[in-house]
């Protein structure tokens, strides 16, 4: 926001994203309403929506960048448990990675074109498709989606190479950080023999929770968190353990910030 907001006000922002993020499906997410949670903060509709939409851009794109280096360096045969097979969906959970990671790989090329290239005419491309008549419900979403590609694109022309890899290396600490939440509850539970794997393997389920269609991914994360590690722990009750420690950092503790900052926050912007 090129310091519009002050360290309070990012944070409120930050943790109400989250809190908008635990209520909504994780296939939703909560980008619309972070450019409504933004908007308020008083910055105009253009940058709040460009700042929205580089944020989600980044956080895909460290996924992207990252799961190549973790087949490097991990190799594919360790990553994909078994036991998994057909425990979603019906179908192999290397498969449903793969869709995944293919429609996360198109949108970030989608979004990247759009923004830094041509956004008029991808507007104008998802309004052709969208007129559809089996697709023609979704056309004026679709249209406010163009319309403010064409605002973010607006405002993010000119950003210099500094801003760039600032907002990147913010990210890349972020979510390097956000994965290493579950190494560090195991540890304090148990000695673990393989770090690199047991990190690899949440960013693989986190395609899983990406798709969910529940709340905040609720029960689809904890199946998925019992099936990708239980053969990483030396005791199958620490599963549990570790598990709800792990949803009480990662989710219900957004919960709860996001009750205690909301009230706060509406008296804060309206009073702005």
């Amino acid at each position: 926001t090129d310091k519009h907001l002050g360290w309070r006000q990012g944070f409120d922002t930050i943790m109400l994203w989250e809190f908008a993020s635990s209520l909504t499906p994780s296939v939703v997410g909560g980008s619309g309403i972070a450019m409504f949670i933004v908007s308020r903060e008083g910055i105009p509709l253009g940058r709040s929506t460009a700042v929205v939409l580089v944020t989600a851009l980044m956080d895909e794109l460290f996924y992207v960048f990252t799961v190549p280096l973790v087949f490097l360096f991990v190799g594919m045969d360790s990553l994909f448990p078994p036991q998994l097979d057909n425990a979603f969906w019906g179908l192999p959970i290397k498969t449903i990675f793969w869709i995944g990671y293919a429609f996360i790989l198109a949108m970030v090329a989608s979004v990247f074109y759009a923004i830094f290239f041509r956004p008029r005419a991808f507007k104008y491309l998802l309004l052709q498709v969208f007129r559809l008549r089996f697709l023609r419900r979704w056309r004026p979403m679709v249209l406010k989606v163009g319309d403010d590609i064409v605002l973010a694109s607006d405002e993010l022309r000119g950003k210099r190479a500094g801003f760039w890899g600032r907002a990147f290396g913010a990210t890349c600490f972020s979510w390097a950080s956000r994965f290493l939440v579950v190494n560090c509850i195991a540890a304090a539970f148990f000695p673990v023999s393989d770090h690199l794997l047991l990190y690899a393997r949440q960013l693989i389920m986190w395609v899983i929770l990406l798709i969910s269609p529940t709340p905040g991914s609720s029960g689809v994360a904890e199946v998925a968190f019992a099936g990708f590690f239980r053969d990483l722990f030396p005791v199958v009750g620490y599963i549990g353990a570790v598990a709800i420690v792990w949803r009480l950092l990662s989710y219900y503790l957004y919960l709860f910030m996001g009750v205690v900052i909301l009230p706060r926050w509406l008296r804060r912007t309206s009073a702005g």
